[in-house]
């Protein structure tokens, strides 16, 4: 957060800088308040194209294995402007390179989902998908020695985990 702080600044410091530039060379046709003016609408549209981007550099960042299997989109009243165009605040993203069967029990998959929310460290949490009963469960070592052992939540066929991972 510290970093996008500073680089609001940043933003803010050049387009005063410009506008200066161009008050210089328009021989002070350019009213003096511009700077401020310039360099506060310039770090608003850094910040607002920094949220409505965030999540697409997150994932730009992570490897091609990864798929967003749920994106929230939502609104809050101290940015009006989200009641037009929500933006994505969290994801849920599965990595399909690390998904694993047990031979014993074909329909149920392991698979690490992780979940990532703006301005909130991403959480990676193992699942246990078991495609015959749309269900899923927390992985706990108990569940991974035996899948009968394990919390099942009935989840159904809409899940999008659940949908992600037994529907292909």
């Amino acid at each position: 957060m510290i970093l996008e702080l500073i680089a609001a600044f940043a933003v803010g410091i050049g387009a005063a800088g410009l506008a200066l530039v161009a008050g210089h060379l328009s021989r002070g046709r350019l009213p003096r308040y511009a700077a401020p003016i310039l360099a506060g609408l310039a770090m608003i549209l850094y910040a607002i194209w920094s949220e409505y981007t965030w999540a697409e550099r997150t994932l730009s960042t992570l490897p091609d294995s990864v798929e967003v299997v749920s994106a929230i989109k939502e609104a809050r009243a101290w940015k009006p402007w989200t009641y037009v165009v929500p933006q994505v605040t969290r994801m849920m993203v599965l990595d399909r390179a690390g998904v694993q069967t047990n031979p014993a029990a074909p329909s149920i998959l392991l698979a690490d989902v992780y979940l990532f929310g703006r301005w909130a460290p991403p959480v990676k949490r193992p699942q246990l998908v078991d495609c015959a009963n749309a269900a899923r469960a927390d992985v706990t070592e108990a569940a991974l020695t035996d899948p009968s052992q394990a919390e099942w939540q009935s989840a159904g066929r809409e899940d999008p985990l659940i949908g992600a991972l037994c529907m292909n």
